[in-house]
């Protein structure tokens, strides 16, 4: 873990991926309009931090801490969220692109999604329970032995949800969502 600490520190428009972040644990501050595409930030710690119209695309995580980090408006195709260091893992994303990422066997309840593209997405083994997912897109996003109980997905689309091989008791569906939990039956709802 890095020993030098930076607080309520605003960074704008600063394309790290070139430069290169201090390496350091990071307390409320706030990054907007950066570039992170490709950083490795394995071992870096973020609490009480925000993210905005960042492109954190393909970043490295392991062992990274995030703790109570907002990302709003960014870009996080592919980013490996199960490398994350576990201990206090707490994350809220509102507007963002997290194609092609995994949550693999990752225990982030209560975690909020709002206008989220999931696409192709992995949540395998993840604990989601309690998580809102308010208007997300989940086109082939992948749910296998998944916790969704009490889960909220009234608002999301394109999702397979198969209730055999997942935890949902208790998750809110939309009628318009039903069919994307009875894909394997090969019925048709109308």
């Amino acid at each position: 873990m890095p020993q030098e600490l930076i607080e309520n520190q605003t960074f704008e428009k600063t394309n790290y991926s070139q430069s290169g972040l201090p390496f350091a644990n990071y307390e409320y501050c706030s990054f907007t309009d950066c570039n992170f595409n490709g950083l490795n930030l394995s071992d870096y710690v973020f609490s009480d931090c925000t993210f905005k119209n960042c492109n954190l695309s393909m970043v490295q995580l392991k062992n990274t801490a995030f703790k109570e980090v907002k990302f709003i408006n960014c870009k996080l195709l592919g980013m490996m969220f199960f490398d994350c260091n576990k201990f206090l893992l707490e994350m809220s994303f509102e507007k963002c692109n997290l194609s092609y990422a995994s949550f693999f066997k990752l225990k982030i309840k209560k975690t909020t999604f709002r206008n989220c593209m999931l696409q192709e997405t992995d949540f395998s083994e993840t604990d989601l329970t309690s998580a809102l997912f308010d208007n997300c897109d989940f086109s082939s996003a992948q749910f296998d032995h998944t916790n969704l109980e009490k889960a909220d997905l009234r608002t999301s689309f394109n999702y397979i949800i198969d209730p055999e091989q997942n935890r949902l008791k208790k998750a809110k569906f939309s009628l318009v969502g039903i069919p994307g939990l009875l894909v394997k039956y090969d019925i048709e709802v109308e």
